[in-house]
Formats: structure tokens, sequence, C-alpha cells
């Protein structure tokens, strides 16, 4: 099985959205700001925990067993370029105004591909399944680049390899 090294370099993001009031929500975003790719990243961070429970027997002080818990998926994005969208995709109709009672919260996929230059066709892609944002802040230090940070929250991730 080979093995590969990839750098940030290496990668590409990408946004696809489902069928749905949360998925339309979304794609109105992706098609308003051209989100596919998602340009000027410069890190994505994706965390899967499992709450994994020890069974302590008594008299024992080694855990017996250990069980798997709740699986949660989440992460962050950092972008040096603002322009609206990120928050538009964590607000939908909210970020235009303030909407009279409840309102749907635009969800979407978010594809990490990474595919070393020296090897085409030899990639490794992570799907977030069901993103929705939960966090948008914004940074604009005296001496530095005006910087974007969202904070996701997802139902799943897979992974697929190819191999050329």
């Amino acid at each position: 099985m080979p093995t590969n090294v990839y750098r940030g370099s290496d990668g590409t993001i990408a946004l696809a959205v489902e069928s749905g009031v949360e998925g339309d929500l979304a794609k109105t975003v992706n098609d308003q700001y051209s989100l596919t790719p998602i340009g000027r990243v410069t890190g994505v961070t994706v965390r899967v925990t499992n709450d994994v429970k020890p069974f302590h027997e008594l008299g024992q002080r080694f855990a017996t067993e250990l069980r798997p818990g709740n699986i949660n998926v989440y992460g962050s994005i950092d972008r040096a370029y603002i322009n609206g969208a990120l928050l538009k995709l964590m607000l939908g109709d909210a970020a235009n105004s303030r909407p009279a009672g409840s309102f749907a919260s635009p969800s979407f996929n978010l594809s990490l591909r990474l595919e070393n230059p020296s090897l085409p066709g030899t990639a490794s892609t992570v799907t977030v399944m069901g993103v929705k944002l939960e966090e948008w802040s914004y940074s604009l230090p005296e001496d530095d680049f005006a910087m974007e940070t969202v904070n996701f929250r997802a139902l799943w991730v897979k992974v697929e390899d190819a191999t050329a």
C-alpha cells in the first residue's frame, strides 16, 4: 500500500449541497459567491470524537471494558477573504434582515481533497456531511491580514482514498 504525504497546497475545498430547504439556502449562497472552490482558505481543521466510556468493576483498578459512545464531528475554517459568504452560510435569510420568527439554517457538505502533484490520480478525500456553521468571527489586526474564522458541526464524515 503506497503511503503519501500531503501539504496544504495540494488541497482543494469544495462546497456541495443536497436538495431540501437547508440545502437550497446553501445553494443560493454558493451560487451568489461562487464558493466552489472555497478560496483564500489558510487552514481547515476537522475533528471526530468518540465518547468512549470505560467500565470499572468493583475491586479492579483498570477498566474491564471500553464502550463506544456518541460520535461528534466538528471543526473550523480560517479564511483570508471577507465578503460575507461564510456569514450568510451560517445565518441564511437572517444575514440580510432580522426575521420575524424562526428560520432555517443552511446545511451543506464540505469536501477536502488532497492530491500529490507528483502522483496524479492518487488522492485522499474527506467529505464532511451535513455541515452547519455555529460560530463566525472576524479579525482585523493592525499589521496583518484580515481573517475570518468559522466553526462548524456536522452529522458524519466519510473518507475516500484513490490510487492511480
